[in-house]
């Protein structure tokens, strides 16, 4: 277990995000279609973390990147807009305190991936709240 819990401070601003993000969307999304504004919202952010890697002096040549690294990000990529168009989507016709926490069933796919593809252990604790998580997307989602 890492000792270090400034991921911690991260995951919560993530979050706060991630929230802002929902309801900015729903507001934006009203009279426009729903792929139109995910390539606005895409556009405004390849922008935005330009300004920041290259005013941060964090740019480096991505050719001297491996394959593999290659690969990975891009299927990074090509998963992030699959989900992005996909939760414009729902957001377009759903009430976002409905999508927001179904699109956040993410967190128990992750773990189940985690343990899958790398070898991740969550303790007893972890594996409860995921449980947790996993309760709150059915009650959601059978909601009638």
């Amino acid at each position: 277990m890492a000792t270090s819990t400034g991921w911690f401070y991260w995951a919560v601003l993530s979050a706060v995000f991630a929230a802002l993000t929902a309801i900015f969307a729903k507001i934006g999304i009203q009279g426009v279609d729903s792929d139109l504004a995910t390539l606005i919202r895409t556009v405004i952010i390849i922008v935005v973390l330009s300004a920041f890697v290259g005013l941060t002096g964090k740019w480096t040549n991505p050719l001297s990147l491996s394959p593999r690294t290659w690969v990975f990000l891009g299927l990074s990529g090509l998963a992030t807009g699959a989900s992005w168009v996909c939760y414009f989507r729902a957001l377009k016709i759903g009430a976002a305190s409905q999508v927001a926490p179904v699109d956040k069933f993410s967190l128990v796919l992750v773990a189940l991936f985690a343990v899958i593809f790398l070898g991740e252990r969550p303790s007893l604790r972890e594996w409860s709240g995921i449980a947790l998580v996993a309760s709150g997307v059915l009650v959601l989602a059978f909601k009638r």
